[in-house]
């Protein structure tokens, strides 16, 4: 059965490409931008584009996007034409074709307001019941494919699963305070606590996403590394996010110690993947412990496959 990749040029299509291609699957990828794993140029705003490419396809991922940080370089117009049109476009031929699975790549900042409270209030516990509040046209639009996603379901029974995933890209932090405050492995390491997942992990949720679609029919779920916190921490954590941290992971001190990290002061949010583990079977390998333990063996905190995808970026000119 060959699978369709949309957005091959980015960090997960490629990682999706790599890995699908390494285990001899038949796939496609398809994006705006040549790359080694862009098997087909063009526009998924295009229909004839996308029902060229889906020619032959069984199961569908896509990743192709406009990312957050693209609002300040590209107009409002361009994510509808990419988010939600862009979307629309392969539901469409997904649905004519009979496709078996289409996975639909979203974000967690789709919760947009709703992850920011008042400062010294508990941090949000982020999990599928939490209500998104739109911040940017990035959120409106991924929100909006999300509906998208469910609407087809509901009128063709096409089997479509929405992942919210939180940060995986190894990209600097768009927060210059944070970035003055602790350098970007530091912060990177502290996000895995409660808004990071590794890539690789990140795969295997699209992978088991692709394989339990059918039985499962609609679902949206969040991807993000296992975090060491519960529902009950949340005060605390937004009073003081070490002392909780030293209640509930043993050994981080010292790693933190020898590189001259600092751990978060307070957290404003955390995310809960139980539903994905529950209800898809997924079973994501790093966590903030696995990644430190990483780290103290190799030198580096990332998996062998955000190493070998290394840095993109997200425009190619200012």
């Amino acid at each position: 059965m060959k699978i369709l990749v949309t957005g091959s040029a980015g960090h997960l299509g490629e990682a999706l490409m790599r890995t699908l291609r390494a285990e001899g699957v038949a796939v496609v990828g398809i994006d705006r931008l040549p790359s080694p794993w862009t098997d087909r140029v063009g526009d998924i705003a295009d229909p004839a584009f996308v029902r060229e490419a889906m020619a032959g396809v069984g199961q569908v991922l896509h990743t192709a996007t406009l990312h957050k940080p693209h609002v300040e370089t590209h107009a409002r117009q361009a994510f509808i034409d990419t988010n939600v049109t862009g979307t629309l476009n392969l539901l469409e031929a997904a649905a004519a074709c009979g496709v078996t699975g289409f996975v639909f790549t979203s974000t967690t900042s789709a919760f947009g307001a709703a992850l920011r409270p008042p400062a010294g209030a508990p941090a949000v516990w982020v999990d599928e019941t939490l209500t998104p509040v739109v911040r940017n046209i990035y959120g409106l639009t991924k929100t909006a494919a999300e509906d998208l996603c469910e609407l087809m379901h509901q009128l063709t029974r096409l089997p479509v699963i929405v992942l919210r995933t939180s940060r995986f890209f190894p990209e600097d932090d768009d927060d210059p305070a944070a970035r003055e405050r602790r350098s970007r492995d530091n912060l990177q390491a502290n996000e895995l606590l409660y808004r990071r997942v590794d890539i690789e992990d990140v795969v295997e949720a699209h992978r088991v996403a692709l394989r339990e679609a059918g039985r499962i029919g609609f679902g949206r779920y969040i991807v993000s590394a296992t975090t060491p916190f519960t529902r009950e921490d949340c005060a605390a954590l937004g009073r003081d996010a070490a002392a909780v941290l030293r209640q509930r992971v043993p050994g981080w001190q010292a790693v933190y110690a020898r590189q001259g990290w600092t751990p978060p002061d307070t957290l404003d949010r955390v995310y809960d993947n139980r539903a994905a583990r529950e209800a898809l079977g997924w079973q994501p390998r790093v966590d903030f412990a696995a990644a430190l333990a990483r780290l103290d063996a190799t030198g580096d905190l990332r998996s062998p496959l955000a190493r070998v995808i290394g840095q993109k970026g997200y425009h190619r000119r200012a």
